[in-house]
């Protein structure tokens, strides 16, 4: 009865909890990668940051439907690059206009709802 209960009860969870991502919590991402800048014309050498931020629902939102299509992880990655630098670099569109993140060489990446 356990095993019935947690097969039909989980996978309900786990949509509310995508669902609220995607419409108001967003997603924490912490991850070791080379980040390297790009900004207005100029470059920095990547180097290895860990970086733990938050990003906002509509970021997650994309996240959440690629990783539901199946996308693959260099699909994925531009979308997590994308969030990690409005969030982290640009402090959610607030600072360093125009600056973007490579994020490459992940050595660790979680994401948690």
């Amino acid at each position: 009865m356990t095993h019935e209960t947690e097969e039909q009860w989980q996978p309900q969870v786990r949509a509310q909890t995508r669902q609220r991502a995607a419409t108001s919590s967003g997603l924490v991402i912490t991850c070791r990668a080379s980040f390297g800048f790009t900004a207005n014309g100029t470059s920095d050498d990547a180097r290895v940051q860990d970086i733990i931020t938050a990003v906002s629902p509509a970021h997650a939102a994309r996240i959440l439907d690629a990783k539901e299509r199946g996308a693959t992880d260099d699909e994925l990655q531009p979308l997590l690059a994308e969030a990690i630098t409005e969030s982290y670099f640009r402090e959610g569109g607030t600072a360093r206009a125009g600056l973007r993140a490579d994020f490459r060489d992940v050595e660790h990446l979680k994401i948690d709802f």
